[in-house]
C-alpha cells in the first residue's frame, strides 16, 4: 500500500538493502529499522556463497549499523511474535518460513509503527500490521 508521508517507519530488511535505489517521498520522515534486521544482514554476509557476495553483504550490514540504532527486540515484541505467529498460521501460512520478517513485524505492531517493505507479499496475513510498499 502506498498513502501519506507518515513520521515514522520501521524499514525491512529488502527496505534498507534497497534504501539507496528507493524513492524518498515513499519513505516516512525518520527511517527505522529492527535489531532482527541486522541479524538477518549479519547472517546474509556470513552465508554468502563467494567473496564478492560477501563483502557486498558486509558492506549492507556495516552501513546499516552506521546509519541506524535499531529498535529492539523486548520482551513486549516477543508477546507481539506470538501474535503474530497466531495470525500467520490461522490465515494458512508457517511462521518458520519467514521468521525474520514475523519477529520484524512484531517489532513494527509493539511500537505502532507501519513496516516499509520491497515484499509485501511476505507479511500477508499479518493481524495488526500496516504495511506500506515501497
Amino acid at each position: 500500500m502506498t498513502g501519506p508521508i507518515v513520521a515514522r517507519g520501521l524499514l525491512d530488511t529488502s527496505a534498507v538493502i534497497d534504501l539507496a535505489d528507493l524513492d524518498a517521498t515513499a519513505l516516512p520522515e525518520e527511517c527505522l529499522i529492527s535489531a532482527i534486521t541486522l541479524a538477518e544482514l549479519s547472517v546474509g554476509a556470513l552465508v554468502a556463497t563467494n567473496a564478492r557476495q560477501r563483502a557486498a553483504r558486509q558492506a549492507h550490514l556495516q552501513q546499516a549499523e552506521a546509519d541506524f540504532d535499531p529498535v529492539p527486540f523486548d520482551a513486549a515484541c516477543a508477546r507481539s511474535f506470538g501474535r503474530v505467529a497466531a495470525s500467520l498460521r490461522r490465515s494458512g501460512r508457517k511462521p518458520q518460513a519467514r521468521a525474520y520478517d514475523a519477529l520484524i513485524a512484531a517489532t513494527a505492531i509493539t511500537h505502532d509503527l507501519p513496516a516499509f517493505t520491497r515484499n509485501p507479499d511476505d507479511f500477508t496475513g499479518i493481524a495488526g500490521l500496516t504495511v506500506r510498499t515501497v
